[in-house]
């Protein structure tokens, strides 16, 4: 195992300390527990957003906090969900008077802490809405869900939602916004290569030389089968595919396209991915009218990549559209 760190041990306050020296003027770092808030946080009448999750997935959640998405990001342990006190300390830190949404990923220990947290919130009087997020086609059940995992669509829900709370949309209007991305969004992945925590030092899972796994999740569980890699365009009809035929998908719908590197795959490659991507698109008569392609929700150094498509209105894209200003996701601000 090579990665650039101290110990094991110190992983992720050590990655915290350096967001707070990257990002210290915009972003309130603590470390007991560990949160990441908006530095003007709370604001008074504004509907607060938090999110959270295992690290290891940066960008996510912690380079989404700031004006125009989250208010603030709770990280637990690599791959290990934060726990309730720290979700209680973001939502206490965010509460400006109008309330707090949740954004919660659908894995066990994500939707067990957040509810515990939303209880513990409600008791000292403020009021919390959950979104939960559960857009992978690839498996109803897995390792560390009872039902769908909630993956590429989550960065959507937390920029859409965003925006709305920013426009000054009520704690229901929010909450019911981000509720319909999940609902109008589908995603699916395929890894190249395992992941390594830096507490295991081994592979989550064995591949051969020539094999990709496919329907991945974001902690390095297996996905649906395995087979001999293909190319750019067999990969991209692999994922297309489901997704496609899920919600379902129809010609003429206006869609968000969103190509996602897992960490270790090179931008050269995604924009490869997404051009076959773009290509199925338009034959099954989609609208193309957004995208983005990058590292956003990473698993460590997995090579691979995944595919969220969103059916957009209106008011989705306007929000889409609206300013945002954070370290990892910025336009118009």
């Amino acid at each position: 195992m090579k990665k650039l760190i101290n110990s094991p041990d110190s992983v992720v306050a050590d990655a915290l300390r350096g967001v707070e020296a990257a990002h210290g003027d915009r972003l309130r770092v603590t470390f007991d527990p560990f949160t990441v808030v908006r530095a003007d946080a709370p604001i008074s009448g504004k509907v607060g957003l938090i999110s959270g999750g295992g690290s290891g997935h940066e960008p996510m959640h912690g380079g989404y906090v700031g004006p125009g998405m989250l208010d603030a990001a709770c990280p637990g342990e690599v791959f290990t969900s934060p726990t309730p006190d720290q979700m209680l300390a973001a939502t206490k830190a965010v509460n400006g008077g109008a309330g707090v949404v949740h954004i919660v990923k659908n894995y066990t220990g994500d939707v067990l802490n957040f509810e515990m947290a939303a209880d513990l919130a409600k008791a000292e009087g403020i009021e919390v809405e959950t979104v939960l997020t559960n857009d992978d086609v690839a498996v109803e059940d897995s390792l560390y869900t009872a039902g769908r995992r909630g993956v590429g669509v989550t960065v959507l829900v937390e920029k859409i939602a965003g925006a709305a709370a920013a426009a000054g949309r009520n704690l229901q209007e929010v909450a019911e916004i981000g509720r319909r991305v999940n609902a109008n969004g589908r995603s699916m992945g395929v890894a190249l290569s395992a992941c390594t925590t830096p507490a295991s030092g081994r592979p989550s899972f064995e591949l051969g030389e020539d094999e990709v796994e496919i329907g991945i999740g974001i902690h390095g569980e297996p996905g649906r089968f395995r087979e001999p890699i293909g190319s750019a365009a067999q990969l991209a009809s692999r994922l297309m595919t489901p997704i496609l035929e899920d919600l379902p998908f129809r010609s003429g719908d206006r869609v968000l396209a969103f190509v996602n590197g897992m960490g270790g795959t090179p931008l050269i490659e995604l924009y490869v991915f997404y051009a076959e991507v773009a290509k199925l698109a338009a034959e099954h008569g989609l609208k193309l009218e957004r995208n983005l392609v990058g590292n956003y929700i990473t698993s460590l150094e997995m090579q691979g990549a995944s595919i969220t498509l969103l059916k957009l209105d209106d008011e989705l894209l306007r929000y889409w559209d609206a300013p945002v200003d954070t370290p990892a996701l910025r336009w118009g601000a």
